[in-house]
């Protein structure tokens, strides 16, 4: 039997709104985009590890670390759409989309998303998540929620607090928080790169519910890892203290 073959495509955008040249932030003396490279290369299922970027000032940072960078259009509207064209010049058999600004990614939560490829039968779609205890956090909109049925495929994605707790005694134990990692099996990945927005997708603005929305099964793998995401400037001191 042919073994399945893994890459990870990590997508680095120079523009952004909050944190214009975010992947090229130092954190403590190195380039986030390299960091988050370095996490990833930790992870032994992985058979390769490419950057995708539209910007030469990235291209040239990977180059100085020895990644393996391929340069993409720069009119693609979402790191899905980035990673596929990546995918469509390489032999891999399941692509793992990792965030370019996730710099403590845990290796084990890549895994996670890289197992059920191997584990379970007529598997597309993979993602993470992890409990969510804090009150707040539970209500905040940026913190995308999860729920899964019995067997860990998720039910919906959404940013409002998800399952709503009617007698307000164990919201703590019920609610996940979807980590922005995601895994698919090529066929997928190029089938949802060519899908238009569906309703939901754009109510919510989550770019999974098109997956869902379409009949698409995400299965989702538990971890006790919650990495940083570097947002803005200011994301960059929590990482360094943590470090």
């Amino acid at each position: 039997m042919k073994k399945l073959q893994v890459a990870a495509i990590i997508p680095a955008r120079y523009q952004s709104t909050r944190f214009e040249g975010k992947p090229l932030a130092l954190i403590k003396g190195k380039p986030m985009i390299q960091r988050v490279y370095e996490q990833v290369k930790k992870c032994t299922l992985l058979d390769s590890v490419i950057i995708a970027t539209d910007d030469e000032r990235i291209q040239d940072v990977c180059n100085s670390f020895n990644a393996q960078v391929v340069m993409t259009s720069s009119e693609h509207s979402s790191g899905t759409d980035r990673i596929a064209e990546v995918a469509l010049g390489i032999t891999s058999d399941i692509v793992i989309n990792i965030q370019g600004d996730e710099p403590l990614i845990a290796p084990s939560t890549i895994e996670g998303v890289i197992k059920p490829f191997f584990k379970k039968e007529n598997i597309a779609m993979t993602t993470s998540s992890t409990l969510l205890t804090d009150s707040e956090e539970i209500e905040n909109s940026n913190c995308v929620k999860v729920v899964t049925d019995k067997k860990g495929f998720a039910l919906y994605f959404s940013r409002s607090a998800i399952p709503f707790d009617r007698e307000g005694n164990s919201q703590d134990k019920n609610c996940y928080l979807h980590l922005g990692i995601y895994g698919y099996t090529k066929e997928i990945l190029m089938k949802l790169s060519k899908m238009k927005p569906t309703p939901l997708e754009n109510l919510e603005k989550l770019e999974q519910l098109r997956a869902l929305e379409n009949g698409i099964k995400i299965y989702v793998a538990k971890t006790p890892y919650r990495s940083i995401g570097v947002d803005v400037p200011e994301d960059i001191t929590k990482v360094e203290k943590l470090l």
